[in-house]
């Protein structure tokens, strides 16, 4: 701000005053027309206007970027801003992360996908010491179809603790799990209405499962729960009258699991969806609907908004902040990415799916030689038929040791993490390895978290578009320092700027000749 011209009383119309005036968001602008020439400008005041030679057009009310989204987002969950920094997987959204956006009057979900459930319990229990007394704030819960006891477990314990949100993920149905996550708890209100203990998130990108969610939970699920006591029959009763989940995040072109989908297409296409369900429904309260995926900028952040978002999630883009849980080294890579360094490659979690994720592409070869595995995978019945030269080659560019020494680490996991997956694995020579394979995929993203020097070519990281276009807006500014990038300063900017792209576009389709310097916000300290 200090570079540009403060607005004064009188109307003004050149390009440096103009800019002064976008800029000052919290201040009411005037639209004025020139008498003489009919030239639209801008004041602070109407005053003396005749005297100037200008006559009043109309005025803009001051703009705050807690208004962006929907009100009720902020009091429904007690935040200041429409703004959530996403589940991050294996602990990369860190609790340090996640009470620093709630101390900053912001939500964050800790990233429990890929940890055990006593890794996501001591999480929990920093989160609940950390923000004592504080409701904003929550974990991720993810949809393991390969591992549904792993699924069940950590819902329990995000029950049983009473994590206040949890935000689901990669669901492709419902399971009993997420649905006991959304109905624990609920209860009739004095005035007939239902309240929630426990406020679900659900992160989807295809309208068939955001349809779900914004259900209510299917009767039979509900019965399933309450045979086995995990549910009330009066949760099960309240649990009919509402939504499975009460914010739904549309997710876009996104890192990490992502259909590629651009959002200014799936959005609108989510919005009618909640508009007909709620409708048909009857619901006391609408579904709030939020966006994910490619926001990495103001631009993107105004874009989201404009298109009816109630809120943003942002993804990629914190793994590069100061709090993310992933080493100096992938940082760094992280911050030398342009929109283009991505691409997709297998997924640990899905592998014999074949669902795959967005990547890094990059710095690292992990998604060419992930993508390899499953080819390697899907041509061969067992590791004991991948030919000769195939195998020595993988061994020495890929495994850097013997399939044999990877099944050995693998076997001693699964014993711990869930025998089952051992005894099928005797009984399937196809499931051996796809676990031996999946050994790559799981240990890659651990070596970019631990900042294994020696495995740099082999880190995985999550990654969209959004982390290079990010890094292009934060050149040459303190958000382009390692130190300067701390998750509430990427998020304060983001939703600042935003304001002050949406004020530009306000004065333009006003018929004001905005500079094209007014849609360019300039990252800065913000407190």
């Amino acid at each position: 701000m200090s570079a540009l011209a403060r607005p004064g009383q009188a109307p003004v119309f050149g390009e440096r005053e103009l800019l002064a005036h976008i800029q000052q968001i919290r201040q009411p602008v005037h639209l004025v027309s020139r008498i003489r020439d009919g030239a639209i400008g801008v004041a602070s005041s109407t005053e003396d206007l005749l005297s100037a030679g200008c006559r009043p057009l109309g005025t803009l009310p001051a703009l705050y970027p807690e208004w962006l989204g929907d009100r009720s987002f902020g009091t429904a969950h007690n935040v200041r801003f429409p703004y959530v920094a996403g589940e991050m997987a294996n602990g990369i959204a860190t609790t340090r992360l996640v009470i620093e956006m709630a101390r900053a009057q912001m939500l964050g979900f800790f990233g429990a996908a890929g940890l055990e459930p006593g890794q996501v319990e001591r999480a929990v229990d920093e989160l609940s010491a950390g923000l004592r007394g504080t409701p904003s704030w929550g974990v991720n819960l993810i949809h393991s179809p390969a591992e549904p006891e792993l699924e069940e477990r950590v819902a329990e314990l995000l029950v049983r603790r009473g994590v206040p949100r949890i935000s689901a993920s990669a669901y492709m149905t419902l399971t009993p799990a997420v649905v006991r996550c959304s109905a624990t708890g609920l209860r009739e209100d004095g005035q007939g209405g239902v309240t929630r203990r426990t406020h679900l998130f659900a992160k989807v990108s295809h309208p068939d499962v955001a349809a779900r969610f914004m259900s209510p939970a299917p009767a039979e699920l509900l019965s399933v729960l309450v045979g086995r006591g995990q549910l009330t029959e009066a949760e099960a009763r309240l649990a009919a009258r509402v939504p499975v989940a009460a914010d739904v995040t549309v997710e876009a072109d996104s890192g990490g699991h992502t259909d590629n989908r651009p959002l200014v297409v799936i959005l609108p296409v989510m919005l009618a969806l909640r508009d007909q369900l709620c409708r048909r429904f009857g619901y006391a309260a609408p579904i709030r609907v939020g966006a994910a995926g490619g926001l990495g900028t103001p631009g993107g952040v105004a874009a989201a908004f404009a298109l009816g978002a109630a809120y943003v999630m942002t993804g990629s883009v914190n793994q590069m902040a100061v709090e993310a849980g992933v080493s100096e080294q992938a940082k760094a890579m992280l911050a030398e990415a342009g929109p283009a360094d991505v691409m997709m490659a297998p997924s640990a979690d899905m592998f014999e799916l074949g669902v795959r994720l967005q990547v890094l592409r990059r710095g690292t070869m992990f998604g060419p030689r992930a993508a390899r595995l499953y080819q390697i995978y899907r041509e061969h019945p067992s590791l004991e038929s991948i030919p000769e030269p195939v195998r020595e080659k993988l061994e020495r560019t890929v495994l850097h040791a013997s399939l044999e020494e990877v099944w050995q680490e693998t076997r001693r996991f699964w014993e711990q993490r869930d025998p089952a997956e051992l005894d099928r694995a005797e009984r399937d020579a196809k499931h051996r390895m796809a676990l031996a394979f999946r050994w790559y995929l799981g240990r890659s993203s651990r070596w970019a978290i631990d900042g294994d020097t020696g495995r740099r070519t082999d880190y995985q990281l999550w990654c969209g578009p959004a982390a290079g276009a990010f890094n292009q807006w934060a050149a040459g500014t303190f958000l382009a320092e390692p130190a300067g990038r701390t998750v509430v300063q990427i998020a304060r900017n983001l939703m600042e700027g935003a304001a002050v792209l949406t004020r530009a576009h306000q004065l333009r389709t006003y018929g004001l000749t905005v500079p094209q310097a007014g849609f360019a916000y300039q990252p800065r300290r913000l407190t």
